[in-house]
């Protein structure tokens, strides 16, 4: 069991006991924070992507699957709406959308799909080995269902958890799914601020 895996696994344990940490977010936090586990795979904008290219901004790191139709649009509408919220400083802030569905979510069809929430977005895919392992590496579950009648189509049943990763490439806090776009903007402040 990874190190990350671990931590998340304690920190969902003590989330309920302490959501906060002194800055006061809402968040389950890091403490300490630690490096987020960095990751080179395929943007949906064709390009290569790297977590750590963009240390200066605060990432929202979110998993799900353009095929999703159930929790993953409401986590992006949840978020496109937080960043709205936020007015000016949504320039200091970027969402990265990972794919737990590589064998279907090109660049292309992320780009499709995300677009329809934020055009800022962007999707990160690759192979699936390379996103089991940022699966791996963030402690997140993926699981095909094959849909009934089906010989090729299937839904995947995933951890749904927002990630804060800071200017400096740190993981701060995790927030749940189920979580309000006011929250977000709460704790992306506070973040900006330090």
């Amino acid at each position: 069991m990874s190190k990350l895996r671990i931590a998340l696994l304690a920190m969902s344990i003590a989330f309920g006991a302490q959501a906060a940490d002194t800055l006061g977010l809402k968040a389950g936090v890091f403490d300490p924070p630690r490096m987020a586990p960095d990751f080179t795979v395929r943007g949906s904008d064709g390009k290569e992507l790297k977590l750590s290219q963009y240390r200066g901004k605060l990432v929202l790191l979110e998993f799900g699957y353009t095929s999703c139709v159930d929790v993953c649009p409401v986590s992006l509408g949840m978020l496109a709406e937080a960043r709205r919220q936020m007015g000016a400083q949504a320039s200091q802030l970027q969402v990265i959308y990972v794919t737990v569905d590589p064998e279907r979510d090109t660049p292309g069809r992320m780009r499709n799909y995300l677009r329809a929430f934020d055009p800022t977005f962007i999707g990160a895919t690759g192979t699936p080995q390379q996103m089991a392992r940022v699966r791996q590496d963030y402690g997140i579950t993926a699981t095909k269902k094959m849909i009934d009648g089906s010989k090729t189509d299937y839904t995947v049943g995933h951890s749904s958890y927002l990630y804060f990763v800071d200017r400096k490439g740190s993981l701060r806090a995790l927030l749940p799914f189920g979580r309000t776009a006011a929250d977000v903007v709460h704790d992306a402040t506070l973040l900006l601020k330090n």
